[in-house]
């Protein structure tokens, strides 16, 4: 195992608070990798070096998954090869804040090369308890506001990662359904107040649809068993659903959909993912593509670059991803309009 130089990390390392709070991504499936821009192969790992990274993730899902297996990828096109010169220890919190912190704690007495950490509560535990090793963060809505990084270009310490929102992608969404769907006066958010990524969206939501005059309306969660019911309150009240990147709510996605194609009641998302598992419409991105950007971001590390000097990344690929066949189960008539608005073919979904 190659030890990183723990004095960089005394010098640079800045005490964070870790605030109570979640992260992450939603939906199913991943699209291809992008073409890799593999860094040379590493140095020791042509010596018989093995390096040993540790991955805890908050809880398994089909986007953070994805996240995962294109993390991997991306280290493998870089020469970081798991069972050849990469041992992966994977950790599942069980979407609990205090297995997170058990993981976390593990992972900082085991000197790691690298701990990665998908989601927001994962990636406060590592933050707080990782303090001799490398440490990233993936599927993490704002980092700055999460108290991971003080700073997105030069987060300093030996923390940086991958960001998994632009807020700009909220924006286009609600824009989208007062141009295309005027019958939409009252959108009704299925949300965990507790995730203050999911928060964040949901806000920004809000002012975007508030400046067409559409209201939105909240139905509040702690834990998957009660989305259901929260989608159930908003029938009558809600000419559509949106669901922001809550790993609460995406964790209980089918629910969801039961009650919007029983109700003809779109649902609108956060994210490419989510609209691959059923949702109509989101501007996004893959996650599988998303964790493959942190993949070689890591891959720098192990190759001997400071965390705290590469900067976090955000996704920069905002496509409109319009899933017909759900949209033809949740009452939405597909116009030319609309799909005028899908610039790349690959995302207008299940157009049979």
């Amino acid at each position: 195992m190659r030890k990183w130089n723990k004095l960089s990390t005394f010098i640079l390392a800045v005490p964070l608070l870790v605030l109570s709070a979640c992260g992450g991504g939603s939906g199913g499936g991943s699209a291809s990798s992008p073409s890799p821009t593999p860094s040379s192969a590493p140095n020791e790992g042509e010596t018989g070096q093995v390096y040993e990274i540790g991955i805890t993730q908050i809880v398994e899902h089909p986007s953070l998954d994805a996240t995962r297996e294109g993390f991997l990828a991306a280290l493998a096109d870089n020469g970081f090869v798991e069972g050849d010169n990469l041992k992966v220890d994977y950790q599942n919190a069980q979407n609990d804040q205090n297995n997170a912190m058990t993981i976390a704690q593990k992972f900082a007495s085991d000197n790691k090369d690298l701990v990665l950490a998908i989601a927001t509560p994962s990636a406060q535990a590592v933050v707080q308890q990782v303090q001799n090793s490398p440490a990233m963060f993936a599927a993490v809505t704002d980092p700055l506001d999460a108290k991971l990084v003080q700073d997105m270009e030069k987060p300093g310490g030996n923390v940086t990662g991958a960001a998994d929102y632009n807020p700009e992608s909220t924006v286009k969404l609600m824009e989208f359904i007062a141009e295309e769907l005027p019958h939409i006066q009252t959108v009704g958010a299925i949300v965990n107040e507790g995730e203050v990524n999911a928060t964040i969206i949901v806000k920004r939501a809000e002012e975007v649809l508030a400046e067409h005059g559409i209201t939105l309306t909240r139905a509040a969660v702690t834990n998957t068993s009660e989305v259901r019911q929260a989608a159930e309150s908003l029938v009558g009240r809600a000419d559509a659903f949106f669901v922001a990147l809550d790993n609460t709510v995406v964790s209980a996605l089918d629910s969801i959909l039961q009650v919007s194609e029983a109700n003809n009641i779109p649902l609108f998302s956060s994210d490419r993912d989510t609209v691959e598992g059923g949702a109509v419409a989101a501007f996004g991105f893959s996650y599988y593509d998303h964790g493959y950007q942190a993949g070689e971001t890591a891959a720098e590390i192990l190759n001997g670059a400071n965390p705290g000097d590469l900067a976090v990344t955000v996704p920069d690929q905002l496509d409109l991803i319009f899933n017909v066949e759900a949209a033809a189960k949740q009452g939405i008539e597909v116009t030319d309009s609309i799909r005028a608005k899908v610039t790349n073919a690959e995302n207008l979904l299940n157009d049979n």
